[in-house]
C-alpha cells in the first residue's frame, strides 16, 4: 500500500463495516498486495486486475479461512475507502 494511506485508518474502516477480525483484514490486505505486486512485476506498462482472480488467490492462501464473500466484502470496501479519499477511481 502507499505511504499515503493511513493503514490503521483503513483496516479500522473495514472493520467497522465487516464481521471479522481486524487480523483477517490485514491479511487479505497484505496477500492483495502481494498479488498486485506480481502482476506489475510480469507487466509491461498498465496493470489490469481481475477482481475474481484476485480473490480467487487470497481464497488459495493457506493460513486464510475466510469463506469468498467476506474476502470479496473486505476488498470492496478497501476501494470504497480509496475512492472516498480520492486515491483510487475505476476505470472506464
Amino acid at each position: 500500500m502507499s505511504d499515503t494511506i493511513n493503514e490503521q485508518e483503513l483496516v479500522q474502516y473495514i472493520a467497522d463495516r465487516v464481521k471479522t477480525s481486524v487480523d483477517n483484514i490485514r491479511l487479505v490486505l497484505k496477500y492483495e498486495t502481494d498479488f498486485i505486486d506480481q502482476a506489475h512485476k510480469k507487466a509491461k506498462g498498465d496493470v489490469d486486475i481481475d477482481g475474481d482472480e484476485l480473490v480467487d488467490y487470497v481464497l488459495s492462501r493457506r493460513d486464510v479461512k475466510l469463506d469468498e464473500l467476506t474476502v470479496e466484502t473486505i476488498l470492496d470496501l478497501e476501494m470504497d475507502y480509496l475512492t472516498e479519499k480520492g486515491l483510487a477511481g475505476y476505470a472506464d
